[in-house]
């Protein structure tokens, strides 16, 4: 399909042919007729392509910090690495649209395939020609509406919202300041409430045009607005002023102060400087409100992509009722769109549009609209983008034929780099959700194809083995439906985070030797290894305390979703586990937790545990997994004790070797977890056709574990060991 993008290196605008996006649950595919480029918002966005790359490099600066200033015990040149793999996607351009709905998620069941439908939100609504957009999002058009008045959908939402926050009642005065798009339309909602408007912007276009829409009183000299103001209210001042410019200054902020009446209302729509000063909004004792696009919901990943309504008697007007609101008002002709329609751009045309809009073409317009042509059938249906095979025509045949889905920031910085370092490794394919990323993988790495359907990688005949890492609730489905395949599978942490997934692995281990790899890492570590290798002739059982000094993680991470992330537990003790069982070269035979709470966690017993596993060989391991510490203690320490030696292991850095009362200590310049090795050994595996680096018993012992803990803690109680065959649900 084709995609309007920006290019994060230069800044340039570029229309590509990129993969459809995957249907998720909780949404639909859409395919787009019309899609809007509106003065304002798109003109914020594509300033980047004026700055150059280091302006194109602001929207990760935040990711980078966070490496920047992660462990400290990690050197800096490994952070630059990191730092230098999370080279960003194409960033998909475009926020309101409409179109058809193609597919409709599992979860959904107000949508049919066919519907017309009107969509909002920035990286859902883009100008492409296909775009996947929670149901939330998403509201149908009526028949009286046609496709490029429906389009404008987010910014009447966004109007909307500005115009419910300043509370209007019959007969009031209201200003409205700045007549861009959101202008426009708040003008003429204000009137549609029963006010009367007076607008003003400097430039006189926009305020005819307001005026030809109904608006009662147009200023656009800021020396006569005072005196327009007075004579518009009577010397009393705005009931309500709706500032809906875009300025770095809070002059404009002052100036609608100044224009209102006693306990009058000032509602923020655009984005302006708020440096004002107290004692204008202080001695008329105004209200001061900051409205957020389209309304409640926005910026809440439940509601707006997960799918979770609010109760419309607690929350009457969301980001998608008022949606549905506008578009009831545009049916009625209460409300114009047309005239702020400056002219239609087919897709392919879509850089001459943006300049059109932002000015830097002639005329400037309002807003323009991007036309999509009907694909074939078989332009809709195709899900994979064929890559140059340039790249390849140098690279040696080699056993290990790799394909990739997912594609997040640990991925991308570490793993998949990690993979591409190896080699007998050729990478092969990528698929990811999102079509922009899926690409500039492929285009980096040198794949021969690009998609957004996991199942073109799972049964591709050009495919031996593949990689995933994804979202959890998605690890168990893939890496079974590749093993069913014959392929090769690598997964990252954790196997599954259902019970009844688990069984399903225990099932294809009973049908023959699954080529199966878990990213538990650690072992792997060299410091882990020779560490392991201190105590290998010890007969007795050892005693391990691990400590693991975790960062908090934000309440609206997905990790905490039971349903995506599985908690963390699953999620990441799972890790401390085999660390436990490799080092005592035994399994779990009986487990106990203990929740330490932490206040505020969205699950605050399960946020910090003390673990407790006794092995099979009597060998007893303590995990002290922490979130409540400080950042600048290390991130995990490891005390072994048996067989009369001892030995510390700081953050797989230091290794502190005990034994006849003498002390030896190796110490690495930086630490190493065992990524690179574990690719390694499960590369050489594969190519030698040896058993996998963790035996298959392992892995779902070590699952297995993390669904004990839980147990454990739901009963209050030690659990014994059992085999996955009839786990409990957990959740």
């Amino acid at each position: 399909m084709k995609a309007v993008l920006q290019n994060p290196k230069t800044g340039k605008l570029v229309v590509d042919e990129v993969p459809p996006p995957a249907l998720r649950p909780e949404g639909i595919l859409v395919r787009v007729r019309r899609s809007v480029i509106g003065l304002g918002t798109e003109r914020t966005v594509t300033s980047l392509s004026h700055g150059g790359p280091v302006s194109a490099m602001k929207k990760p600066v935040s990711t980078i910090r966070r490496v920047l200033e992660g462990d400290k015990d990690e050197s800096y040149w490994n952070r630059y690495q990191v730092v230098k793999n999370l080279r960003p996607a194409p960033i998909p351009l475009g926020y309101s649209c409409s179109g058809s709905v193609m597919e409709v998620g599992s979860q959904v069941d107000e949508f049919r395939v066919g519907d017309r439908v009107a969509c909002y939100g920035m990286n859902f609504a883009n100008h492409a020609e296909v775009n996947y957009v929670p149901h939330n999002l998403a509201v149908k058009i009526p028949d009286e509406i046609s496709n490029d008045s429906a389009a404008f959908v987010a910014l009447g939402s966004t109007a909307m919202q500005g115009v419910r926050l300043a509370e209007l009642e019959l007969g009031e005065r209201v200003v409205v300041m700045g007549l861009g798009l959101i202008g426009q339309l708040a003008a003429q909602l204000v009137r549609a409430c029963g006010a009367n408007v007076l607008v003003t912007d400097p430039d006189p276009e926009k305020c005819q045009l307001a005026k030809k829409l109904g608006a009662h009183s147009v200023v656009s000299n800021a020396q006569e607005l005072e005196g327009a103001i007075a004579r518009f209210t009577g010397g009393h001042g705005a009931d309500a002023v709706i500032l809906c410019a875009s300025t770095n200054t809070s002059e404009l902020l002052r100036v609608a102060a100044e224009s209102s009446r006693l306990k009058g209302r000032v509602v923020l729509v655009g984005d302006v400087g708020l440096g004002i000063e107290r004692r204008p909004i202080f001695e008329k004792e105004i209200k001061l409100l900051i409205s957020r696009s389209f309304g409640p919901g926005r910026y809440d990943a439940n509601y707006e992509v997960h799918g979770r309504d609010y109760p419309l008697p607690l929350v009457r007007w969301t980001e998608r009722r008022n949606g549905e609101a506008f578009l009831d008002l545009l049916a009625r002709g209460t409300v114009e769109i047309d005239p702020l329609i400056g002219a239609h751009y087919p897709i392919e045309r879509a850089e001459e549009a943006y300049r059109t809009v932002t000015g830097n073409g002639s005329p400037a317009a309002l807003s323009v609209i991007l036309d999509y042509q009907p694909p074939t059938s078989e332009e809709l249906m195709a899900t994979t983008v064929r890559m140059s095979s340039r790249r390849l025509e140098h690279k040696r045949a080699d056993f290990v034929q790799l394909g990739t889905i997912g594609a997040g920031n640990f991925a991308k910085s570490v793993l998949i780099p990690a993979f591409h370092a190896q080699v007998a490794v050729h990478m092969r394919a990528f698929c990811t959700s999102s079509g922009p990323t899926s690409k500039a993988m492929a285009e980096r790495y040198g794949a021969s194809f690009c998609t957004s359907n996991a199942e073109e990688v799972v049964l591709s005949d050009e495919i031996n083995t593949v990689l995933i890492t994804t979202r959890h609730d998605q690890h168990a489905p893939l890496a079974l439906a590749a093993l069913e395949a014959g392929k090769s599978v690598f997964v990252q942490k954790p196997l599954c985070i259902r019970p009844e997934e688990l069984v399903k692995f225990v099932k294809a281990g009973r049908a023959g030797d699954p080529q199966l790899m878990v990213g538990f890492s650690r072992r792997f570590a060299p410091l882990a290894v020779h560490c392991r290798d201190f105590f290998r002739d010890v007969d007795s059982p050892l005693h391990l305390t691990y400590r693991i000094n975790a960062p908090a993680l934000p309440e609206e991470s997905w990790i905490h979703d039971a349903e995506l992330g599985g908690g963390r537990i699953l999620s990441e003790v799972c890790h401390f586990v085999d660390l436990l069982c490799f080092m005592s070269d035994s399994l779990p035979a009986r487990v106990h937790a203990e929740p330490i709470a932490v206040p505020g966690s969205p699950n605050p017993n399960r946020e910090s545990v003390c673990v407790t596993v006794r092995m099979q060989n009597d060998s007893l391991g303590v995990i002290h997994f922490l979130t409540t510490g400080d950042s600048s203690l290390s991130r995990e320490r490891l005390e072994v004790f048996g067989g009369g030696r001892s030995a510390t292991m700081d953050n797989f850095r230091t290794l502190e070797l005990h034994q006849g009362a003498r002390r030896r200590v190796k110490k690495l310049s930086n630490y190493q977890k065992g990524y690179r090795e574990q690719v390694g050994a499960f590369v050489t595996a594969i190519r030698n056709n040896t058993e996998m680096p963790i035996p298959y018993e392992t892995i779902l012992a070590v699952s297995r574990t993390g669904f004990l803990i839980h147990e454990s803690l739901d009963r209050g109680e030690s659990v014994a060991y059992s085999a996955p065959e009839m786990p409990r649900p957990i959740f």
